[in-house]
């Protein structure tokens, strides 16, 4: 019988339980099911074929971590064979000829690749709408965003239309979906995932990359079990199995509601929001020493993150900018009109910004923040608004995660509430010494007491 458990359904495949063909099939039969939940923009036909492959590798051994396991990507990540539209009707959807550097080394692993899910444009947002496909639905209401932008891959593992997904953070965009469809989410530290750094550490600026790849799963076993897998080594699974998870206690966890967005915006908790914080920093209480933090954030931020964050746009080669989304158009043109003294400016400062998170937030074994400042709000609720007012709304249901992505640590988001409309609420820990490790044991902690 297939299970909701990766981990257990990985371990099923090994046993020769349940072959990958059966797996796969179930997980197509969900897929085609759920269709109007918008997770998958692609299906792959040859999906069975390569589940067919599978089992006949199996005998003659596993090939690796998640040998036979249905998987699926972003469609920001380049899968040799399909197409790659990266949310834009303003590129041309080319049939990739070589595999993304993650793609690959999953591929090595053994999966099997179902398809591709939807994205926001270029991947820019908080919420995965685009021009090219219908939006990503939360499942556990229809009318809601399933977060972004790796929300397509969300809204799959909380359908159950994949067993886990890996994604991609570049200001949240693995935590924020998590958070949304009351899944675990891990951003990782820069450069724990070889495949992140394979061009390099930093932009054409200067400036730390922003984004990196990182695992959704429905618990801290199945995250950990992926995590291990990108990375291609036995890391993080086995500190959750092999020994006593509760023996982690004693940490110092301060905690904040402070945003590095407040010089620009009004950033408010929701009741819901506040409540499911406090409820986590309760359950942490339980094994560790909790308390408040006094963190100061830069008040040239805001400006400094939005530089960095929207550089790369002046890069992509648009042919009719008419095509673009209204938030991709007015920032590609302002990154265009930028001069370089003004990025490599930014650049400068980002890194001296990070240098300042990690001073602050070193002097604790982990920070806690909320995950985010409301539930998930409904289809639309951005793309009806011109550019800044866009913007404006992500940071403020976002306030606390592209943080992390400056800082280049780690953090994790864990569901620990149900707010009053039924929608899950999560807490955010945050490792400034990148110990997802540590991070994973604290997840592993708080879901069994949630």
């Amino acid at each position: 019988m297939l299970t909701s458990s990766a981990l257990k359904l990985r371990n099923q495949l090994a046993a020769g339980e349940v072959s990958s063909r059966e797996v796969t099939e179930h997980y197509l039969r969900r897929i085609e099911r759920f269709a109007s939940l918008g997770a998958f923009v692609h299906v792959e036909q040859r999906a069975l074929q390569a589940a067919a492959a599978a089992d006949r590798q199996f005998m003659r051994g596993p090939i690796g971590r998640l040998h036979g396991m249905p998987i699926a990507f972003k469609d920001l990540n380049e899968v040799a064979g399909m197409p790659t539209t990266y949310g834009s009707r303003a590129v041309p959807h080319l049939v990739a000829a070589r595999d993304h550097p993650l793609v690959a080394r999953l591929r090595a692993e053994g999966v099997v690749i179902t398809g591709k899910t939807q994205v926001p444009e270029f991947g820019l947002s908080s919420y995965s709408e685009n021009l090219v496909a219908a939006p990503s639905r939360n499942p556990m209401n229809p009318q809601l965003s399933s977060g972004g932008s790796s929300g397509g891959q969300a809204a799959a593992v909380a359908a159950g239309l994949l067993p886990l997904a890996p994604g991609s953070d570049g200001g949240g965009s693995v935590r924020i979906p998590a958070a949304a469809c009351g899944l675990v989410g891990l951003k990782p530290a820069l450069g724990r995932v070889p495949a992140d750094v394979a061009e390099g550490y930093l932009d054409r600026f200067g400036a730390p990359k922003l984004t990196v790849s990182g695992p959704l799963g429905r618990d801290a076993k199945d995250t950990a079990l992926l995590l291990d897998a990108m990375l291609g080594q036995d890391r993080y699974l086995p500190a959750l199995q092999d020994g006593p998870v509760d023996a982690l206690r004693g940490l110092r966890i301060g905690y904040s509601t402070h945003s590095p967005f407040e010089p620009v915006y009004q950033i408010r908790l929701s009741s819901d929001a506040r409540a499911a914080f406090e409820r986590g920093l309760r359950l942490l209480e339980h094994r560790h020493h909790v308390m408040p933090a006094d963190l100061r954030y830069a008040p040239d931020y805001p400006e400094t993150f939005a530089t960095v964050w929207t550089n790369g746009l002046k890069d992509v080669a648009i042919g009719d900018e008419s095509l673009l989304g209204t938030l991709a158009r007015d920032y590609r043109r302002r990154s265009r009109q930028r001069s370089a003294q003004v990025s490599l400016g930014a650049a400068t400062r980002i890194k001296q910004i990070a240098a300042d998170l990690i001073a602050q937030w070193s002097a604790y074994d982990v920070i806690a923040t909320p995950a985010m400042a409301h539930t998930p709000p409904p289809i639309g609720y951005y793309t009806r608004h011109d550019a800044d007012t866009d913007y404006r709304l992500q940071c403020q249901y976002t306030p606390y995660t592209s943080m992390v992505n400056v800082a280049g640590c780690s953090a994790i988001t864990v569901p620990v509430a149900t707010a009053a409309d039924g929608m899950p609420m999560s807490i955010q820990l945050i490792s400034a010494h990148a110990n997802e490790e540590k991070l994973l044991i604290l997840a592993h902690q708080l879901l069994a007491e949630a």
